[in-house]
C-alpha cells in the first residue's frame, strides 16, 4: 500500500493559520489548544503535510535591509542587528512528536530555500526553542555552543531572565548528548555555518529556554546551496509576505 506524499505550502486563510496555531501550542505547551501571537497576522506560515494532516509549520517574516528588527518576536528576547540585506526571520518551527522525519526536515529547508531566493535574503534569524525553563537540563549543548559558535556580532540579552551559555556549560561535554540536545533546526544551521548568540534566555510565557540563532546565506557551502536551491525549485511553494 502506498502512502499519502508528503508535500509542502504555504498558509492560504485564517483556517489554515488556526491549523498551525494549533499544532504550535501542542508541541511548546504540551496541549489542546491555540498558540495565537500578534507576529501571526505579519507573518506567513508554511505548513508540511501528509494529506490533510499537518506535521510541521514554521513562522516566517522578511524584513528589509536596515529594519528595525526590534520589532521581531526575535526582538523582544535580544538586542541585534540590523542586517545589511533582507533578512528572513524563522519562527515557532515544530513538527508533530510522531511525524519527525528528515524528509520533513528536508522540506523545510527547501521553503526556507525558496524565501532566501525569491526575497533575495542575506540572513536569517530567530530563536532556538529548548523544552522546558531550566537551562541547566542543557549543559552540555549549551557547552558545545560556547566552545565553538557564538557569534562575535553584537548580540545582547534584552533585560529579562538570561543566562551566559558559558555560565550553563557542563564541566566534561558529551559531545553525542550535545548533538541529541540541538533542535533540529539549530543542527542544520550550525552545519551550513551558523552561529548563536552567548546567552540563554528563558521565555516564561511559552515555557521554553531560547537562544538566538543565526545563519548568513554567503556562509553556506557551495554544494549545500545548490542542492537546496535544486529543491526549492520542486516546491512551487508561495513566497508572499507581510512587512
Amino acid at each position: 500500500m502506498t502512502s499519502t506524499a508528503i508535500t509542502c505550502r504555504t498558509a492560504a486563510d485564517a483556517a489554515d493559520v488556526l491549523a498551525c496555531q494549533t499544532l504550535r501550542h501542542m508541541c511548546f505547551r504540551g496541549t489542546a489548544g491555540v498558540d495565537r501571537s500578534a507576529y501571526d497576522d505579519v507573518s506567513s506560515h508554511v505548513m508540511i503535510m501528509r494529506g490533510a494532516k499537518l506535521l510541521c509549520t514554521m513562522r516566517l517574516r522578511v524584513f528589509a535591509p536596515h529594519a528595525d528588527v526590534t520589532a521581531s518576536y526575535t526582538g523582544g528576547f535580544y538586542d541585534f542587528g540590523p542586517f545589511d540585506g533582507p533578512s528572513l526571520e524563522v519562527g515557532r518551527f515544530c513538527i508533530r512528536a510522531d511525524a519527525f522525519s528528515a524528509d520533513i526536515l528536508r522540506l523545510a529547508w527547501g521553503a526556507l530555500t525558496a524565501w532566501v531566493t525569491a526575497h533575495g535574503i542575506s540572513h536569517l534569524f530567530g530563536c532556538a526553542s529548548f523544552a522546558g525553563t531550566d537551562p541547566n537540563a542543557y549543559a552540555d549543548a549549551f557547552g558545545l555552543l560556547a566552545a565553538g559558535h557564538v557569534s562575535n556580532m553584537h548580540i545582547a540579552p534584552q533585560d529579562i531572565d538570561s543566562n551566559p551559555l558559558s555560565a550553563i556549560s557542563s564541566s566534561a561535554i558529551d559531545r553525542k548528548l550535545a548533538q541529541a540536545q540541538l533542535p533540529p533546526l539549530l543542527r542544520s544551521y550550525l552545519g551550513m555555518g551558523g552561529y548563536v548568540g552567548a546567552d540563554a534566555i528563558i521565555d516564561h510565557d511559552l515555557g521554553t529556554v531560547l537562544v538566538f540563532a543565526g545563519l548568513d546565506i554567503a556562509e553556506i557551502p557551495p554544494a549545500r546551496a545548490k542542492s537546496l536551491r535544486s529543491l526549492a525549485k520542486g516546491l512551487h511553494i508561495a513566497t508572499a509576505h507581510h512587512s
